[in-house]
């Protein structure tokens, strides 16, 4: 499916001199193009990588809330997913990759817990904003993540820590503070984030004068490792938060998914690897 190797001779070679130093580390499985994942334009990728092994990060932290949803969400999801539970619930989720394949960025995302169209549990993800452009390409391009640029910030001042979202500079459309007290139970976040976490987006390629378009339900993942202490505990932190959504826009309108009450608020710090299960659906044009 992901198959991007456009065979000129500067792949060819691309491809030769990886074979080379995979020969050269000792590597036993033989190097493959198809393996690879690659943007366009393909002389001059906005990112690649193996498609095997994933998107790798290293070294993050992130804040997230899980909580119950008021109103209406039958707008927010695609045809074959619905709510898992009821009441519907969902969660918010900022990140800071200080290393990752697709360079260094901060990220928000929404996501809604559904069931998917084979009966499993997953989070489908309605908003999701990133400040690096290849994490963008990537997110949208493989697994239809609906990715924005924005602006994203993490910080901490005296006990608290501080995430915000604004798009543009300037127009605050998510606060989320927090101050983190207690270490988290393994089994609460265990069932919330289970290992790997299933994700769904729809991925969508316009047609062209009726002819070419695609729409398909997209289910992928993130294999989350949170790191742990001298001790052995998971640098995992819960304590009270409050989550805002400070100026409501009908361009980027994240506060449909509305709050009714948190029921987890964490801060974390881990590593991670993102990749792609399968196509669920196709949907028809």
């Amino acid at each position: 499916m992901f198959r991007f190797w456009s065979r000129n001779g500067q792949d060819l070679a691309y491809l030769r001199t990886t074979r080379k130093l995979n020969k050269s580390l000792g590597h036993k499985r033989k190097y493959r193009g198809d393996q690879m994942i690659r943007g366009i334009p393909f002389h001059a990728p906005l990112y690649q990588g193996d498609m095997e092994r994933g998107i790798e990060y290293r070294n993050c932290e992130g804040l997230a809330a899980f909580f119950t949803i008021k109103g209406d969400i039958s707008g927010l999801l695609p045809e074959g997913l619905k709510p898992y539970s009821d009441p519907p619930q969902g969660g918010i989720w900022f990140a800071h990759y200080s290393f990752s394949t697709l360079g260094e960025y901060y990220e928000f995302l929404s996501v809604i817990q559904v069931e998917d169209p084979e009966g499993e549990m997953g989070y489908y993800i309605p908003f999701i904003y990133v400040t690096n452009d290849a994490a963008l390409a990537a997110g949208r391009e493989l697994a239809g993540a609906p990715k924005k640029l924005a602006k994203i910030e993490i910080t901490k001042e005296y006990e608290l820590v501080q995430a915000i979202l604004e798009r543009p500079t300037g127009k605050r459309l998510v606060t989320f503070t927090m101050m983190p007290t207690t270490r988290v139970a393994g089994g609460i976040i265990d069932a919330i984030l289970p290992k790997p976490t299933p994700l769904l987006s729809v991925r969508h390629l316009p047609p062209i004068k009726g002819k070419g378009g695609v729409t398909q339900l997209i289910k992928w993942y993130a294999d989350i490792d949170f790191h742990t202490d001298p001790r052995g505990e998971r640098v995992i932190f819960m304590g009270p938060a409050s989550v805002t959504y400070d100026s409501p826009s009908v361009i980027d309108p994240v506060h449909r998914l509305e709050i009714d009450q948190i029921l987890a608020a964490i801060y974390f710090q881990f590593d991670m690897k993102l990749g792609v299960t399968k196509i669920l659906k196709e949907y028809k044009e």
